[in-house]
């Protein structure tokens, strides 16, 4: 399903240079994408929210490896998880990619793993 986005020519000319995010958006969203373009399992989270490390310890139990970046908590980092937000449509964290695919957070982690579909998806570079 497409997300509604909105439409950037109904907004003022005096903003359009920031409606793709200040430079500082931009680079975190590409900090994200450089780990995902690496690493096969890529999870995105913050200090003090009890679901990214459940989602790492779900793995770590399994052996598989992943990459884990951390923005901030409760207190601070507010802007580049804002960023990141506004680029998946995804509103929580953890956000946790495999092979380049979005596959939303820790509940949605635990039904691939109970399911057996990561498994899969970690075997064949094919299957996104």
């Amino acid at each position: 399903m497409t997300r509604p986005i909105y439409d950037q020519a109904k907004c003022h000319p005096s903003i359009q240079d920031e409606i793709g995010g200040s430079a500082e958006h931009r680079k975190t969203v590409g900090e994200v994408i450089a780990a995902i373009n690496k690493h096969t399992v890529v999870i995105v989270g913050m200090r003090q929210n009890p679901f990214p490390k459940q989602a790492k310890k779900m793995l770590d139990e399994k052996g598989i490896e992943y990459c884990y970046l951390d923005y901030g908590s409760y207190f601070n980092g507010w802007k580049p998880r804002g960023a990141l937000k506004m680029w998946t449509g995804w509103q929580t964290f953890p956000m946790i990619f495999v092979r380049g695919q979005f596959v939303g957070g820790k509940q949605d982690l635990e039904k691939l793993m109970k399911s057996g579909e990561l498994a899969k998806m970690l075997v064949n570079p094919a299957m996104k």
